[in-house]
């Protein structure tokens, strides 16, 4: 997952108030239920010691927010009488909607309710040009058209010569048009940023703009016949066909990562490149040497007790260390939460890993990918002790001074 939407959480010195919300149900008893969730949870602040203003903040968003299919759920961050961020989530939380007032925000749980999916830019291409739209964890949105030439375009059926002649400047065009929209697909990834291509249309269409994309995209390419340019080509089909290619990409993601972890946790050369235990992630949070933060969410360390003070360096596992950093008054917080934290602000990525990890398989899709398995996968790699884990940005020796004793 990309940290960086977490950024404006951090620019607020807290304490914070999270809650989860499950909004995925709207029936005749929606009002009262809405009303009954942002009162309840409220007062759930209010008697942990969240201030009036934030709380009624918080009652407020959740009292405006729409129930239904369409928006699973809600996670609320707010402080100081201010709802900071409240994005929509892409399936309904576990359990009760419950709130929580603490230093930091909760954001542990967005990393398997906002699931891994890239960031997927969908060409739809036909022969004079393409639309381009944007979908993401929280949504889509047009991202351009771009149009070719519109003359010749259409072959005929005759063998005189002069239309032969014809024929051949229509396949020109085609060619020419296919590397006006490839050339638009390279800048339109430069510009949002995503991970994954998918180009829908005719087989020779979304052939000849693949074959004209260069080579250092930096994004996945793939290409799809469900649906088209037209209005309403198989829509239903292609966003089904979309939403199962994100989630395949999120599951290759974290297995890949997976890998890279136990490869660079044994490398044989004396140095490591990964680590796992509050131990060694909190000196890594320290040297900002995190690159991508590995949670398994039902580990035993994720909701473990460290000390924190302002700054996301300020990370310890005693009280005394704490202060020893420059934090005259720490305070105590989630393992996970604090090295979410360390990890949004010095540009690290975070992935959910291990069989907790939520992207809401149906039982088919479990199938083929146990189907695909073939040697190492996610399930086979090494998971970080204690469900917290680091590939680091740079190799170190492996020796980890801090201890586990002491307050």
């Amino acid at each position: 997952m990309q940290l960086a939407p977490l950024t404006p959480l951090y620019a607020h010195a807290g304490p914070w108030a999270t809650a989860y919300v499950d909004t995925s149900v709207a029936d005749e008893a929606t009002l009262s239920r809405r009303e009954l969730t942002a009162r309840r949870i409220s007062e759930e602040l209010a008697e942990q010691g969240a201030d009036a203003d934030t709380c009624r903040a918080v009652r407020q968003a959740i009292d405006s927010y729409t129930f239904g299919e369409q928006t699973p759920g809600r996670a609320v961050f707010a402080t100081a009488g201010e709802v900071v961020l409240d994005p929509v989530l892409s399936s309904p939380p576990p359990g009760e909607s419950t709130g929580l007032w603490a230093p930091l925000p909760h954001v542990a749980p967005l990393l398997e309710l906002i699931p891994d999916e890239p960031d997927t830019l969908v060409v739809h291409v036909d022969r004079v040009g393409a639309d381009f739209e944007l979908r993401t964890a929280t949504g889509s949105r047009p991202e351009g058209t771009v149009e070719g030439r519109d003359w010749p375009v259409h072959r005929t059926t005759s063998s005189d010569w002069s239309e032969r002649h014809f024929q051949l400047s229509v396949e020109n065009t085609w060619e020419e048009n296919a590397r006006t929209v490839a050339a638009a697909v390279e800048d339109a990834v430069a510009r949002t940023g995503a991970e994954l291509v998918v180009l829908v249309g005719d087989e020779r269409e979304r052939r000849s703009v693949n074959t004209a994309l260069p080579d250092h995209l930096g994004a996945t390419v793939v290409e799809t016949d469900r649906g088209g340019r037209a209005a309403g080509s198989g829509t239903e089909r292609l966003d089904e066909w979309i939403a199962a290619e994100r989630r395949e990409q999120a599951r290759r993601r974290a297995a890949e990562t997976l890998e890279r972890f136990a490869a660079e946790k044994h490398r044989g050369d004396g140095m490591t490149g990964a680590a796992d235990g509050v131990p060694a992630l909190i000196e890594a949070a320290r040297e900002h040497r995190i690159e991508t933060l590995l949670l398994r969410p039902d580990g035993p360390d994720v909701h473990r007790e460290v000390w924190a003070g302002a700054e996301p360096d300020q990370i310890a596992l005693r009280r005394t260390d704490a202060r020893a950093l420059g934090e005259p008054e720490p305070f105590s917080v989630r393992a996970d939460d604090a090295l979410l934290r360390s990890a949004t602000l010095t540009g690290a990525r975070a992935v959910v890993v291990g069989g907790a990890a939520a992207w809401d398989r149906s039982p088919a899709e479990d199938l083929e990918a146990d189907n695909r398995a073939d040697g190492g996968t996610e399930a086979d790699a090494p998971e970080p002790v204690g469900g917290l884990g680091a590939v680091l940005r740079w190799p170190t020796d492996g020796d980890h001074p801090q201890t586990e004793t002491g307050t």
